[in-house]
């Protein structure tokens, strides 16, 4: 097996020479691993692997997971990814190969996607193309299929972001086979059959309870006099009450939408963690980021740490372009 970081090379020990195919992976790798890895560099989707090789697209995503671990990747394979050869260059890219540049954001619940024109704009200055979706929470069904709606229009690898309610949205989302990293932003994310409703039910011992009022026709929205301090006590006064008085009501559906499968499983994940948040524990924060397998940062920070701490979602978002 290939020493973590090592590059492939034709004098290596460990690389064959070529055989029926174009490329021969080093023997760390299965034979299927091998074959879907060289299909993958040529630029094939998960879709047209599978369908090649006569197997489903998470068995291929999945593989691709292990040769990624095996070998020390830090790049993932995407369709048609600037990356044509990933496997040519597992710690860095050459000169001149881009990055991820596309970035998705998906606003969470009781707010719409204009609380993200801070770090939007921070992304487009560092060159990024940013879009900003903009779902109406009535159900999670729905929200993901608007979702998939903008990553079809993205040219390529994409990092999909997720505040809060919206980290459900890109869990069941991010399979979409353009999205090569997932950064949640102080969000669920919850398990296969799993729901908001499924995370929130049992709450941590002293945690707040957050002023959510009864519903009404199906829909949730948050005490307008308490929503400051629950939701943006980091926020000057007129923000907070600005974003108290604009909520965007929740649906049950979207409270209640099961995950049918999680793309955590399958997608490397980073977790901005708000550490004074009372609308979701910041111990249930660590405790999901764990479970998933994320790499974590966390900041002093209310739960709209999008807009009150923008550039710690935008380090975290360059993490996982590769920048």
């Amino acid at each position: 097996m290939l020493a973590r970081g090592a590059r492939h090379s034709r004098d290596h020990p460990g690389f064959a020479s070529r055989a029926a195919r174009d490329d021969v992976w080093a023997p760390a790798l299965t034979p299927q691993e091998a074959e879907i890895a060289a299909l993958a560099s040529e630029g094939l989707s998960h879709p047209e692997i599978g369908a090649r090789l006569f197997i489903t697209r998470r068995t291929v995503r999945y593989a691709l997971r292990k040769v990624v671990a095996k070998l020390g990747i830090t790049r993932r394979f995407t369709n048609r990814s600037p990356l044509r050869d990933p496997l040519r260059y597992p710690s860095a890219p050459p000169t001149g190969v881009l990055m991820i540049r596309n970035v998705v954001l998906v606003h969470g619940a009781w707010a719409d996607g204009s609380g993200w024109r801070a770090v939007h704009d921070l992304l487009t200055a560092d060159g990024y193309s940013v879009s900003v979706v903009q779902h109406p929470t009535v159900s999670l069904a729905d929200d993901a299929a608007i979702t998939r709606r903008v990553l079809d229009q993205q040219d390529g690898p994409t990092v999909l972001v997720g505040h809060s309610y919206g980290g459900a949205v890109i869990t069941e989302a991010g399979t979409h086979e353009k999205v090569a990293a997932l950064v949640y932003v102080a969000a669920f994310a919850p398990d296969q059959g799993e729901s908001v409703n499924t995370l929130i039910a049992d709450p941590p011992p002293g945690a707040p309870t957050p002023p959510i009022l009864p519903p009404v026709d199906g829909f949730l929205l948050l005490d307008r006099e308490k929503f400051p301090a629950a939701f943006a006590a980091d926020l000057p006064a007129d923000d907070a009450r600005f974003l108290a008085d604009s909520q965007l009501p929740w649906g049950l559906e979207a409270v209640g939408g099961p995950i049918t499968e999680p793309a955590w499983r399958s997608t490397p994940s980073w977790y901005l963690v708000a550490g004074d948040d009372h609308m979701i524990p910041p111990v249930a924060q660590r405790a999901m980021s764990e479970r998933i397998g994320a790499t974590v940062t966390e900041v002093a920070s209310s739960h709209a740490v999008y807009v009150s701490h923008p550039e710690s979602v935008v380090a975290l978002v360059r993490a996982a372009a590769g920048a």
